[in-house]
């Protein structure tokens, strides 16, 4: 039996403001296929290009779209920091 694709942030997204892919695909050029890759495939990458055009087609800002979008990335921890830190004085040797 064939496991069901979980959405990306994106179609999360798009499913949540009710968004019409053939609207977006009109206004801003990106395929449909482009944007059904977007919004089922955790590994196609969304580019800048795309998430500023999307968020222009939604009449959202383009800064509260990203954030929507990127929530859960941070920086690295000061542990993680010191330890990049540390290994890369270690290859300059």
């Amino acid at each position: 039996m064939a496991k069901k694709a979980e959405l990306t942030k994106l179609g999360k997204y798009l499913i949540q403001k009710s968004a019409n892919r053939a609207e977006i695909f009109r206004k801003t050029s990106i395929k449909e296929s482009r944007l059904s890759l977007l919004s089922n495939d955790p590994t196609t990458k969304l580019t800048a290009e795309e998430l500023y055009l999307i968020a222009l087609a939604l009449d959202v800002e383009p800064g509260d779209f990203l954030k929507a979008i990127c929530y859960d990335i941070v920086l690295n921890s000061p542990e993680q920091q010191q330890q990049l830190a540390a290994k890369s004085k270690k290859l300059k040797r």
